[in-house]
C-alpha cells in the first residue's frame, strides 16, 4: 500500500489544522493507521498517535486532549486532527500502516509510510 500525507503548514499558536492520509493500492482496512512526527534536529520520528483495524486510538502524552486520529475505511483515508497547536508541535508529520497488534509505538512496527508533510507553529 503507497500512503500519501497532506495537510500541513504554517499556522499561529492555538490553531488548529487537519492531516491527511490518502492511500492506495490497497485497502487500509488491513492495517492499523499510526502518526509520528520528527521535530527539527531530530534524526528520530517519535510515536504521535495510532487507530486500530477496529477505530480503537492511541496517544502519546504530549497530544491527548488536543489531537484526534482517525479513519475512513470507505475512502481509504486516515486524519489528524491536530488542535491548540503548541510551538513545540512543529515537526514533520508522517503517516504509518503496520500489521502489529497492540499499540505499536516504534518506527519499525510500521511497514509502510508516506512522504512526510510539514507541521510549523509560530509563537
Amino acid at each position: 500500500v503507497q500512503l500519501q500525507a497532506s495537510g500541513g503548514g504554517l499556522v499561529q499558536a492555538g490553531a488548529s489544522l487537519r492531516l491527511s492520509c490518502a492511500a492506495s493500492g490497497g485497502t487500509i482496512r488491513r492495517y492499523g493507521m499510526g502518526w509520528f512526527r520528527q521535530p527539527p534536529g531530530r534524526s528520530v520520528r517519535e510515536f504521535v498517535a495510532f487507530i486500530n483495524r477496529s477505530g480503537g486510538t492511541w496517544y502519546a502524552d504530549s497530544v491527548k486532549g488536543r489531537f484526534g486520529i482517525s479513519r475512513n475505511n470507505a475512502e481509504n483515508m486516515g486524519y489528524l486532527q491536530m488542535n491548540s497547536l503548541k510551538p513545540e508541535d512543529t515537526a514533520t508529520y508522517y503517516c504509518g500502516a503496520t500489521t502489529t497488534v497492540g499499540v505499536p509505538s516504534l518506527e519499525s512496527d510500521y511497514s509502510y509510510w508516506g512522504q512526510g508533510t510539514q507541521v510549523t507553529v509560530s509563537s
